[in-house]
């Protein structure tokens, strides 16, 4: 069973306000959710921002709803029934719908040439109205970046190992892991002794972190006895940590072997580390920088 729509929540909403009190947002939206019977399942569920998909969902169905004029604020986060919105439950007990708002005069129109709050985008081959609009921008938001993510692999795989080593220095760098005097040097690939890289985390580079990178294809899987070759490098150095990354995958063995091992190991795949390389800017640049907005309340109490 799929979470409930934002205009799902509609209907209940207005059920909730039903009484003519003056009601909290977060209040009718967690009596609308019961209406629904929301399982614990739905309520668990979190959209990209980190705030539960339910919860915004339940907003953004009062946000349509006050925009038809169906219900008001008093005050700021407290929701009240309207005459309109009577009329709209009473016509509409089961559900409402955007279209159904539609159908009240001067819905979606504030302001001269104001246009209704856009609609999912049937493109994107998610069924309407599953997505409310910020929904709709953190889903296009993470097509871009598995798309990209998809790119930054491919291409690693094909630059020579040194440019490969170079980039997840680059990346560790880029997370801080260099320190603010800190410094990154990639070793010689003929007597590399089975580290790459070391990361000084400070100025004297007491502090280090040894790194081994593999480019390997994302049907070749690092095996545990790379993962053994690694620790006995660190331990040659006697060092106790590492990070071991490849533009592929790990075996279960080489995973299980990382986690068994008193040394402190972290292994990071393709997946992470194309995810990473985002997160921190390392071979892909910002195009364009999105605002969303919302009424200041405090500007018009």
């Amino acid at each position: 069973m799929t979470a409930p729509t934002w205009e799902e929540y509609m209907a209940p909403a207005l059920r909730v306000l039903c009484d003519g009190e003056v009601h909290r947002t977060r209040e009718v939206v967690a009596a609308a959710a019961d209406d629904l019977d929301l399982s614990l399942e739905h309520r668990a569920i979190l959209i990209p921002s980190g705030q539960e998909q339910w919860v915004n969902r339940g907003n953004w169905a009062l946000s349509y709803l006050a925009r038809a004029g169906a219900v008001e604020r008093p005050t700021r986060g407290h929701y009240r029934i309207t005459e309109i919105g009577r009329n709209l439950v009473a016509q509409h007990s089961d559900a409402i719908t955007e279209r159904d708002l539609r159908d009240v005069p001067g819905y979606a129109s504030p302001r001269h040439g104001a246009k209704p709050l856009p609609p999912p985008d049937a493109a994107w081959a998610v069924p309407e109205p599953v997505l409310d609009p910020v929904e709709q921008i953190e889903t296009g938001i993470d097509r871009i970046e598995a798309e990209v993510a998809a790119d930054l692999l491919n291409r690693l795989h094909g630059r020579e190992p040194a440019f490969f080593e170079q980039a997840v220095l680059d990346l560790l760098m880029a997370m801080g892991y260099g320190g603010a005097e800190g410094r990154a040097t990639r070793t010689q690939l003929s007597n590399d002794g089975g580290i790459d890289g070391v990361v000084d985390q400070d100025a004297l580079g007491l502090s280090r972190i040894y790194v081994q990178a593999k480019r390997y294809a994302p049907d070749n899987p690092v095996g545990r006895p790379a993962v053994q070759g690694f620790v006995g490098a660190l331990h040659g150095n006697q060092a106790n940590q590492g990070v071991f990354i490849t533009s592929g995958k790990f075996s279960k063995g080489a995973l299980h072997y990382a986690d068994s091992v008193p040394s402190r190991v972290v292994l990071i795949d393709g997946d992470r580390l194309a995810r990473l390389m985002i997160r921190y800017g390392v071979g892909v640049q910002v195009k364009r920088t999105l605002h969303i907005v919302e009424i200041d309340e405090d500007f018009f109490a």
